[in-house]
């Protein structure tokens, strides 16, 4: 019964002996796939650090055209209010030519008959002008023939 004894103790310290060696085995591997995990967990890190600086980059470069696209608003604002003022300066102006076009309208329309008549008066002028001028001027050609062929010589 001894011998069971000792039979089973030493039975006992291989299979001990056994499972220290598989798990060592197995910390050992354990081991290597920490390992890789740490080298990835690292470069990933780098790569955050890289992406956090782009983001940061890009976000104060967002900021800037948000700055630039707000100004440039302001700036087209009154751009934007002058033409307006413009506009209405123009359709006022537009307004006050139609009201004098109405009104020379009008008056062209009420002195009508005037018109007409110094219309009448300045032909019956200009023929008694022509009469005047036609008694002024000699009556033979005489005089004028002989201005013509003394000059012609």
């Amino acid at each position: 019964m001894e011998i069971i004894l000792y039979l089973s103790v030493a039975l006992i310290a291989v299979a001990f002996v056994v499972l220290v060696i598989y798990l060592a085995k197995t910390l050992k591997a354990l081991q290597g796939t920490l390992t890789s995990v740490s080298t990835t967990l690292v470069g990933l890190e780098k790569q955050l650090d890289g992406v956090t600086k782009e983001t940061t980059e890009l976000l104060q470069k967002t900021n800037a055209l948000a700055d630039d696209i707000q100004d440039k608003s302001e700036r087209l604002t009154s751009v934007v209010d002058a033409v307006k003022d413009v506009g209405s300066t123009v359709s006022k102006f537009n307004g006050t030519l139609k009201n004098l076009t109405s009104s020379f309208d009008i008056q062209v329309e009420q002195n009508k008959e005037k018109v007409s008549q110094i219309v009448q008066w300045s032909q019956v002028i200009l023929e008694l002008k022509d009469k005047w001028t036609e008694r002024k001027q000699p009556k033979s050609d005489e005089p004028t023939e002989k201005i013509q062929r003394v000059r012609s010589r």
